[in-house]
Formats: structure tokens, C-alpha cells, sequence
């Protein structure tokens, strides 16, 4: 399977309608004038970015599903992106660069030697500057291989169809989306896929997916640190620091 195949079995995983589609390139240089607050990140996506794509367009005259505005958002449009980066590419700051770039809220799809990323961002008003939207934190899961027969990734594509998700407004809407993303990032560590719309508990495993990564990488440091200690009891005390850290991560696991 191509890069190119691979990112349209996604997007034809979402079952979106003909009338979504836009499927128009999307030059480097708007991104550059839109997204690239530093000299770095203008060379980023100078050098890292092969070819962006606006692939779709879901709103109410498109999908069928009513807009979403409060005090907080404004879910007007869900735009769904696709973007191949080149080898070496920074692909975690492009895939930031790109959901800040762009002011609706951005179903992104990425794909570079590893394979396929997809991520979502919810997107607020900032508070002291008018007209100017901000980002919550991307939510992305990487390594995805559509042509591969992996269990968790083939109910991960499944569950993204339009048909499955909330339709209540864009918000609910993409709110599904992203919380499908957490699903399969969840499934990562418990063998589990579980796609859900209740609340509560999406809450309980967006709270137990922050504590895991924060705890992944207390034990990646611990771990390190016990391989370069030379002094015995100072090499216990560290395991039984990753001893505790273990059993911390394995109860939010439960909770996933």
C-alpha cells in the first residue's frame, strides 16, 4: 500500500459524502505566512512538508450537521487534512504547526517512514486576543498501517465513520473523532479497543492516558539513571522507585 493509498483508506474509513470533498492542494507558503511563528518552524516546513492536502470539508451544508457556537468555541467547519512529510521531517512540531495554522478545527492525517498519524486539536477563543484561536493540545496516535491485519487499528478505522459518531452539532462530532484517537492510544497499552461516547467515561480514560505518559516517562529517565549507577544501594533504591511507578501505571491501565 502507498503513502497515498494508505491516507485514503482512512479518509474513506470516515464515510464521509461526495459533497464534503474538496481534495485541493494546499500551498507551503500559506502555511509558512499562517503557522510558522519562528525562523526553525519556517525551515520545518520548508524542508519537512512534501505535499499538504484539504481533503474535506464537513458542515451542515456538506454533512448534514448543525454548527456549534458558546461563549468558549465556535465549530463552524472540521477540515480534514492530509500531509506527507519528507524523511528526517520534524513531524511532531509540522502536525502542531499545521492544527495551529489552520482556524477551524483540523482532522489530521500524516504519514512519513513510520507510517500513518492521526490527530485532532479542539480550539477555543484565546482570552486576551480578540479574533485569535488557540489550541487545547494536540491528541495524535502514530505508526498506524492500514494494510496491515492489526485488530485494534482495523476497529480503530471502523469506528471513525461519520454514521457511527455524535451528530448533535460539529463539537459532539469531533469530539468523537478525538475520542476514538484516545481509543486506539488506550488499546496501545491494554490490548483493548473500546470506542465510546459516554462522558464519563472518556474523562476517566483521557485522565488515566495523561497519567500513563507521565509515568512512561518518569520510568524511561529511572531506567537510565539505574543503568549508569554504579553505587549498589543507590541502584535499589531506583528499583524500587520503578517498582512503584510499575504498579501505578498498571492501575491506570485497569482504567482505560
Amino acid at each position: 500500500m502507498t503513502v497515498d493509498s494508505a491516507i485514503l483508506a482512512v479518509v474513506d474509513a470516515l464515510g464521509l459524502p461526495p459533497e464534503s470533498r474538496v481534495d485541493a492542494r494546499v500551498p507551503k507558503k500559506l502555511l509558512v505566512e499562517q503557522g510558522a511563528p519562528t525562523a526553525a518552524d519556517k525551515r520545518a516546513i520548508q524542508e519537512g512538508i512534501d505535499e499538504l492536502q484539504w481533503l474535506a470539508a464537513c458542515k451542515a451544508a456538506t454533512i448534514g450537521v448543525p454548527s456549534f457556537t458558546d461563549d468558549v468555541r465556535e465549530y463552524l467547519e472540521i477540515a480534514i487534512i492530509a500531509c506527507v512529510f519528507r524523511a528526517g521531517a520534524k513531524a511532531s512540531r509540522l502536525v502542531e504547526l499545521i492544527h495551529r495554522a489552520i482556524p477551524y478545527p483540523v482532522l489530521l492525517i500524516t504519514a512519513d517512514e513510520a507510517g500513518l498519524t492521526v490527530s485532532a486539536a479542539h480550539k477555543r477563543a484565546a482570552q486576551n486576543e480578540a479574533q485569535r484561536v488557540v489550541i487545547d493540545g494536540v491528541v495524535g496516535v502514530s505508526g498506524l498501517h492500514p494494510e496491515q491485519d492489526q485488530p485494534e487499528e482495523q476497529e480503530f478505522l471502523r469506528s471513525l465513520a461519520l454514521a457511527r459518531q455524535p451528530r448533535q452539532s460539529l463539537w459532539t462530532l469531533y469530539e468523537g473523532w478525538l475520542s476514538r484517537i484516545e481509543a486506539l492510544k488506550a488499546a496501545r497499552l491494554n490490548g483493548v479497543y473500546a470506542a465510546t461516547d459516554d462522558p464519563e467515561v472518556i474523562g476517566r480514560r483521557r485522565e488515566s492516558l495523561d497519567a500513563a505518559a507521565v509515568l512512561n516517562r518518569q520510568l524511561v529517565g529511572l531506567h537510565s539513571q539505574a543503568k549508569r549507577e554504579k553505587q549498589l544501594n543507590r541502584r535499589v533504591d531506583l528499583n524500587l522507585q520503578i517498582q512503584r511507578l510499575e504498579a501505578d501505571l498498571a492501575t491506570h491501565k485497569k482504567n482505560l
